[in-house]
């Protein structure tokens, strides 16, 4: 004869097989509750199911993160707008939204050193990432190598197909190194295959008018612009560098407690 216990063994048995180890993990209190009444049968089914569905949700929301391969976990709540006014934050709200992605539209993050390009697009691609939307960060320097060193080996073509692949691709720090021909000409062929298919966002401290001299070469730079720029929205920030506020917060507060002790 099959007992209630060994019933439930089985049942607990079974969640595991199934690797529905949520479900398992929380079955034991709904079971009181549902012998107590407390809740329905359905009612008890449909909420153990969610928690399996949120618990895979949350599981591979941090996989996709892992593997996007940010710099730093910095949410949009951390951006300082207040030191940066030249942003419009709603501007940036309407990104958030990753209205561009579904548009198959880019983001050019274009500004000095330190004024939180970096931090803006990967909040965005956080964000991206958690709505398990494929995002890939790289910075443009360890790409450029990447994909000469495929080119050299004579397999760029596979390499080029595996950053075409990301539905958000950021590339950091565009403008910081020169680029030879046959890089900026990699580039290019990257740029080409992702035009109006997929997403790109980029961050730069130099003018798009200077990007000729970044890539050794005025046409290739060009072409390069023509489809980034076509289909995109253009932050520019002209504002002071978030790695000198610590320094200048601390300067001022220094400064003030001198004044007060000699007054």
């Amino acid at each position: 004869m099959i007992t209630s216990n060994t019933k439930y063994q089985q049942l607990l048995m079974n969640l595991e097989t199934l690797k529905l180890e949520t479900m398992k993990d929380y079955l034991p209190n709904y079971i009181e509750a549902l012998n107590k009444k407390e809740i329905t049968f359905i009612d008890t089914l449909t909420e153990l199911t969610r928690k399996e569905i949120d618990f895979r949700g949350e599981r591979a929301a941090r996989i996709n993160l892992k593997v996007s391969n940010f710099p730093y976990e910095k949410r949009i709540n951390d951006f300082d707008f207040s030191y940066q006014p030249s942003i419009n934050k709603h501007e940036i709200d309407d990104l958030m939204s990753l209205r561009f992605v579904e548009n198959k539209e880019n983001i050019l993050f274009i500004g000095s050193s330190g004024v939180g390009k970096t931090h803006l697009a990967t909040s965005i691609g956080i964000e991206a990432s958690s709505k398990r939307i494929s995002t890939y960060f790289i910075n443009c320097h360890v790409l450029i190598n990447k994909l000469t060193k495929a080119y050299h080996e004579n397999r760029h073509e596979a390499a080029l197909k595996q950053f075409f692949k990301a539905q958000v691709l950021i590339i950091d720090e565009i403008g910081y190194l020169p680029i030879d021909k046959v890089g900026a000409n990699l580039f290019f062929q990257l740029i080409a295959m992702r035009y109006e298919k997929k997403s790109t966002m980029v961050t730069t401290n130099i003018p798009l008018s200077k990007w000729g001299e970044t890539f050794s070469d005025s046409t290739i730079a060009a072409a390069i612009l023509d489809r980034l720029v076509h289909h995109s929205t253009i932050i520019k920030i002209t504002g002071k560098s978030y790695r000198l506020k610590g320094k200048i917060d601390s300067n001022e507060r220094a400064s003030k407690t001198m004044n007060d002790e000699t007054s």
